[in-house]
């Protein structure tokens, strides 16, 4: 399963990391939840149980790293800090539940199979989440935060609330809600989503263009940060803000560039090799490796 800010997905994996089946709803966010367990478990039930041996979740927020509860969260889903998403879904479904960030799902699952073994994965859509893989393994933390590249601090994002509480966070500047409020402020139009924000900057309306480049350049500069720190053998990204192609991404891979170290100025930076499926196939596999 795969809980975001607006949209669930279940998928019935195979230990091979085949999705076979598929089913999707839109997140009750506001609802809080038990509206969202109600929801994964419907659409866990349409996909069918026979067979199932156990159920990983990826999800929004951060997540303990036993895999059980989670820690903390924005304001995504209303009251999802503190859930014990793991313990109320196994009372449904009957199943051994591993739950892990959504991010971090992502990554596990674009790793499998793949050559990769230390790596920066990135999400980018209603929010920015990122995570971390060592030889081969993602990285949880001691609290399960590691590899949370949206809140870090960026000059473009002085100033500006982000969606956990701080302020200044590249999320705030460079994620999709944010470049859209940042657009319908230039007078852009308030009812816009960021879906329009990208067809008037293909449009050459340069204020739309202007605000993409500089959500991209911020998330750059971040990025160069953790890839300094991190030394990955790849960057990978994916997100729904990825639809803005080279609007976003040539300001993001020229301000990455600008700021890492010189030996690193090779590292690749690679769209998602599986798409929606990644968190699917990431957080059966998390799962299966423990339930299994």
């Amino acid at each position: 399963m795969d809980i975001g800010g607006t949209k669930i997905a279940a998928g019935l994996v195979t230990p091979e990391g085949t999705v076979r089946r598929r089913a999707y709803a839109p997140t009750p966010a506001a609802q809080g939840p038990p509206a969202v367990v109600r929801t994964v478990v419907r659409l866990a039930r349409e996909l069918g149980l026979d067979g199932v041996t156990c159920a990983g979740v990826g999800t929004a927020g951060v997540v303990d790293p036993a895999g059980r509860r989670i820690a903390g969260a924005t304001d995504a889903i209303r009251d999802w800090t503190g859930t014990p998403l793991a313990q109320l879904l196994e009372d449904e479904l009957d199943l051994p539940v591993l739950v892990r960030n959504d991010v971090q799902a992502f990554l596990a699952g674009e790793l499998a199979g793949s050559p990769w073994r230390t790596a920066l994965g990135v999400t980018v859509g209603t929010g920015i989440g990122g995570a971390l893989a060592l030889d081969g393994r993602v990285v949880t933390g001691v609290r399960g935060t590691a590899g949370h590249v949206g809140h870090v601090p960026v000059a473009e994002a002085a100033g500006l609330a982000c969606t956990c509480g701080a302020a200044g966070h590249v999320e705030a500047v460079a994620s999709g809600p944010a470049m859209t409020a940042a657009f319908a402020a230039l007078g852009g139009g308030a009812e816009l989503d960021l879906r329009s924000v990208l067809e008037r900057a293909r449009d050459g309306d340069a204020d739309a263009a202007g605000v993409l480049a500089r959500g991209g350049h911020a998330l750059g500069e971040a990025l160069a940060g953790v890839v300094n720190v991190w030394d990955p053998d790849v960057v990978i990204l994916g997100g729904g803000v990825l639809a803005a192609g080279e609007l976003y991404l040539a300001p993001l891979r020229a301000a990455l560039a600008a700021g890492v170290l010189p030996v690193l100025a090779g590292v690749p930076v690679l769209p998602a090799r599986l798409g929606d499926d990644a968190v699917l196939v990431g957080a059966a596999g998390a799962a299966g490796q423990v339930g299994g």
